[in-house]
């Protein structure tokens, strides 16, 4: 069974920057695409940035962070990033990681998910 664990959660300043991190045991990461999605209190999950198997490395990002946000993979340490910059108040969310076949910003697509983490973006 695939376990996915998301960090860097925190409470930032808006335009403040964190970098997410979701990382798997047992399971190498650049064999599957991996997808960040989010959920506000009272909103539905919204998909915001996926990347492909390292074969093709596809990156996809939501309008709402586009130009913004990062995702890359970290191969050497089974890890892929999400670098988050110039922080909203409408960026404060629960951050997930999940894995799947393809890069889509669909949720229903991805077989594998972790926790969360709480991002805060608030003066």
């Amino acid at each position: 069974q695939l376990q996915l664990v998301e960090s860097g959660g925190d409470l930032v300043q808006p335009g403040g920057s964190l970098r997410l991190s979701c990382t798997a045991s047992r399971f190498t990461l650049s064999y599957i695409a991996i997808g960040w999605f989010r959920q506000a209190p009272g909103k539905e999950r919204e998909g915001i940035s996926c990347i492909a198997s390292s074969g093709a490395s596809t990156t996809t990002y939501a309008d709402s962070v586009k130009g913004r946000f990062t995702i890359s993979r970290d191969n050497a340490k089974n890890t892929v990033h999400l670098q988050m910059n110039s922080l909203k108040d409408e960026d404060t969310a629960v951050y997930y990681c999940a894995a799947g076949t393809w890069c889509t910003m669909n949720p229903g697509q991805y077989d594998y998910w972790g926790q969360g983490t709480q991002v805060t973006v608030s003066s």
